[in-house]
C-alpha cells in the first residue's frame, strides 16, 4: 500500500522585484537559474537523505548568503554609512523555537547565527555587538565586514547617494505607482527587494523557515526590516504553514505578513494560497507594500505569490527535478 505522506520539499527565493525582463541578459537568466537550481539540489538531497526540514532551510540559506547574485552574507548591500547591516532568522515549525540577529556586521553565515540563538540561549533575538560576541563565543566564523562588499553594490551605493535615494534590493525605477497598479512599474537590477529565504517539509512532516538579508541599499544605520522579525517576515508552525518574504520590510511588519497567513489558515479555514494570496496581492498593496513570499504546509502545498515583475525562485520535491523561475 502507497503511502499518502506528501513528498518531503524544500522552497527557496532570492528576492523579489528581480531585473526587468526587458534588460535582462540571456546570460543573466543563466546565472540566477544555475545558482537556484544548485541549491535546490542540494537542499533536497539533504531531504531525501532523512534531514529534518530545519537543517534543509539552513543548508539552502548558507548557499544563498555565499553567493553575491543575492543581498545576503557575501554580496550584501551597503548602508547610507557605507557599512553592512545583516539580518537573519529561523523557525522550527514542530517546536515553535525561533531564533534572529540583525545589525550584525562580522558574521560570515548570519542565519548560523540566528539558529545558534534559538539552539543556545533563552533568546529569541540578539542584534548588532551583543550577538557579535555571543556567535564568536560559540565559535562561528568571524570575518571583517569588507568580506560583505563586492563592487557591484558599492556601484549600487554610489547611484543611491547620487539620487539621495534608498533602494530595495530587487526592485524597480524609483516610480510612485498606485497600491492597485503595484506589479506594473518598471524594475532593475539597481533596487531589488533584496531578501533570500527558505521553507521546507520533510518526510516526518515537519515545517521551518529560514531567512537572511543584507538590508536596503543607502538604509539609514540601525534599521531592522521584517526579515529577524518573527511574524513579520519569518513564521512556521507545522499547524499552518511555514514561509519566508521579501521585499518593502516596513510593510510586512506593519501587517505581521507571515503570521497573517498563518492566522487566516488556523482561523478562517482559508487554503495556503488563498491566505498568501490575500495577503500579497490584496492586504500588502493597501499599504504601498511590494515583494511576495514562498510558503508550504504540512500537506505539501506550495505556494510562491509576489505582486513585483518577478521575483527569484524555485523548489524541489524529493526525487523530482527542481524548478526554478523569475519573472511569471
Amino acid at each position: 500500500m502507497k503511502s499518502s505522506k506528501p513528498l518531503p520539499l524544500i522552497a527557496i527565493h532570492g528576492g523579489a522585484g528581480t531585473m526587468s525582463r526587458s534588460s535582462i541578459s540571456v546570460e543573466q537568466t543563466m546565472a540566477y537559474n544555475d545558482a537556484l537550481q544548485s541549491i535546490l539540489r542540494a537542499a533536497q538531497q539533504l531531504l531525501a537523505d532523512g534531514a529534518s526540514a530545519l537543517d534543509a532551510v539552513s543548508l539552502a540559506v548558507d548557499l544563498l548568503e555565499d553567493c553575491p547574485l543575492f543581498n545576503a552574507g557575501h554580496g550584501a548591500v551597503f548602508t547610507h554609512d557605507g557599512t553592512h547591516e545583516l539580518d537573519a532568522a529561523v523557525m522550527d515549525g514542530a517546536t515553535l523555537r525561533a531564533g534572529a540577529v540583525a545589525c550584525v556586521s562580522r558574521i560570515r553565515r548570519p542565519l548560523r547565527a540566528a539558529r545558534s540563538v534559538m539552539e543556545h540561549s533563552e533568546h529569541v533575538m540578539l542584534v548588532a555587538a551583543g550577538a557579535e560576541a555571543f556567535a564568536e563565543e560559540l565559535g562561528l566564523e568571524m570575518v571583517l565586514p569588507t568580506y560583505f562588499s563586492t563592487d557591484a553594490r558599492r556601484a549600487q551605493l554610489r547611484r543611491a547617494l547620487d539620487t539621495d535615494a534608498t533602494l530595495l534590493d530587487h526592485d524597480g525605477a524609483a516610480l510612485a505607482f498606485h497600491p492597485t497598479a503595484v506589479s506594473m512599474a518598471p524594475l532593475d537590477e539597481g533596487s531589488k527587494l533584496g531578501t533570500v529565504g527558505a521553507v521546507a517539509l520533510d518526510a516526518h512532516g515537519n515545517l521551518a523557515a529560514a531567512s537572511s538579508t543584507g538590508g536596503m541599499t543607502n538604509k539609514r544605520p540601525g534599521r531592522v526590516g521584517d526579515t529577524p522579525l518573527i511574524g513579520a517576515g519569518t513564521y512556521a508552525d507545522n499547524r499552518t504553514a511555514a514561509i519566508s518574504c521579501t521585499g518593502t520590510g516596513e510593510m510586512f511588519i506593519r501587517i505581521a505578513a507571515a503570521y497573517d497567513i498563518c492566522a487566516r489558515m488556523a482561523y478562517a479555514g482559508q487554503s495556503l494560497d488563498a491566505a498568501a494570496q490575500e495577503v500579497v496581492m490584496n492586504v500588502l498593496p493597501t499599504l504601498g507594500g511590494r515583494g511576495g513570499l514562498i510558503a508550504v504546509d504540512a500537506q505539501g502545498n506550495l505556494s510562491l505569490p509576489f505582486n513585483t515583475e518577478g521575483m527569484y525562485r524555485g523548489y524541489a520535491r524529493v526525487g523530482v527535478t527542481p524548478w526554478t523561475a523569475i519573472f511569471r
